[in-house]
């Protein structure tokens, strides 16, 4: 079995995410082996770990963006099986923010963020455009709202994905390395609109390596190695006094990147 993963220090709120035991191969290569985590919702939880962990394999199993052989996942209530039932339901409630924004290129900003509160949730378009120019008012790129992603900077574009994952009004927001492909200059701009989300109240789960923010801004820190939980623990925790030697290595070669 794999480490038994709580995160939380309050019985009484509501669990977001529930990983029981999953497991996932691809081929012959096992990425995930017994994973088990709780998540409480209004909780700000950083998965991280050297590349080939399985982090990203872990979160995308979480919105069903990747099938799992194995063990039960729960999110918000509703179960996700290794058949893929449910997941249309998980989408609903988990917003998803990955590397390269995957932005439709030949909408608008204010379309991108329109298109699936309109066609998934059937709301109008009038409410549609309302709700996203509040949140790309929250982003601050409101004026950006008629341009077409091609002509924003990398560090918009990921604040336009954010915006228009919000825009389903997710209970639960998941980021796959949401700073990993943008510029030194620009990865501030996004991580203070996660900052900001944080402090809302958000439940989220971020697979990141930006350990300034892990530390401002989690509940709990995840360590992943060779597709299992390794660690976990308060940041306090993790950084101070941590007698884990791949998690004093993996610390030691982020501080020195």
């Amino acid at each position: 079995m794999g480490l038994n993963t709580t995160i939380a220090d309050n019985k009484g709120w509501n669990l977001a995410v529930s990983i029981k035991d999953v497991n996932k191969w691809y081929g012959t290569h096992q990425a995930l082996k017994d994973v088990s985590l709780d998540v409480e919702s209004g909780r700000r939880v950083v998965v991280c770990g050297p590349s080939g962990s399985g982090k990203s394999t872990l979160i995308r199993c979480i919105n069903g963006l990747e099938e799992f052989q194995k063990g039960d996942i729960v999110v918000d209530g509703v179960p996700l099986r290794p058949d893929m039932r449910g997941v249309e339901r998980i989408r609903e409630n988990a917003g998803m923010v990955f590397q390269q924004f995957n932005l439709f290129p030949h909408l608008t900003v204010l379309e991108n963020c329109t298109l699936a509160p309109v066609l998934v949730k059937k709301v109008s378009k009038i409410a549609a455009r309302e709700t996203a120019m509040k949140f790309l008012e929250k982003v601050r790129i409101p004026e950006q709202a008629n341009k077409f992603p091609s002509q924003l900077s990398g560090g918009q574009q990921q604040r336009v994905a954010i915006a228009r994952a919000l825009c389903l009004m997710p209970k639960i927001m998941l980021f796959d390395e949401p700073t990993s492909a943008l510029d030194p200059e620009m990865v501030n701009e996004v991580l203070d609109t996660m900052i900001e989300l944080a402090g809302e109240g958000m439940t989220m789960v971020c697979v990141t390596h930006e350990m300034g923010f892990a530390r401002k801004v989690a509940d709990s820190i995840i360590f992943m190695d060779a597709g299992a939980i390794a660690f976990s623990g308060t940041p306090d925790e993790f950084f101070n006094g941590n007698d884990n030697a791949r998690v004093k290595d993996f610390i030691g070669k982020i501080n020195h990147a």
